[in-house]
């Protein structure tokens, strides 16, 4: 199977995709902190979990060369549709574009878990999972 970015899509339109496809998974490529303190996509109702694997190491915020062989190790295979996810949809975008690079096909879940920056400088407000209502916990 040749690998290809397919775009951009809505949390909405993921979890759409998690639901219809039981093949399919949720990368969440922030950083291990983001996990913790922030939350996490919920994919229990699913019966699947989660897949975390940073895409910038946590405090050195250096991209994290084991990246690929890291979603390997959590078991991704090529056949599977990945959607991935970050905190507002730029490391995911790039994340994406990678596997892809690599034979996967891959989702960009645009507006990621906490969405854009408001006029006001909040984030977390408009757009993105949590504020989309989509299953989430705080771990």
């Amino acid at each position: 199977m040749a690998g290809r970015f397919v775009g951009d899509v809505s949390p909405e339109q993921a979890w759409q995709g998690l639901v219809a496809d039981p093949k399919a998974v949720l990368v969440d490529v922030r950083t291990k902190p983001e996990w913790q303190y922030v939350g996490v996509p919920d994919m229990s109702s699913l019966n699947r979990s989660l897949i975390k694997v940073e895409w910038q190491v946590y405090p050195s915020m250096e991209k994290n060369r084991a990246f690929s062989s890291e979603i390997v190790a959590k078991g991704v295979k090529i056949d599977q549709p990945v959607f991935i996810i970050c905190r507002s949809g730029i490391r995911s975008k790039a994340a994406a574009e990678l596997l892809a690079g690599l034979g996967y096909v891959t989702y960009n879940v645009a507006d990621g878990f906490e969405g854009q920056i408001d006029a006001a400088g909040h984030r977390g407000v408009s757009g993105g999972w949590k504020i989309a209502g989509l299953p989430w916990k705080q771990t």
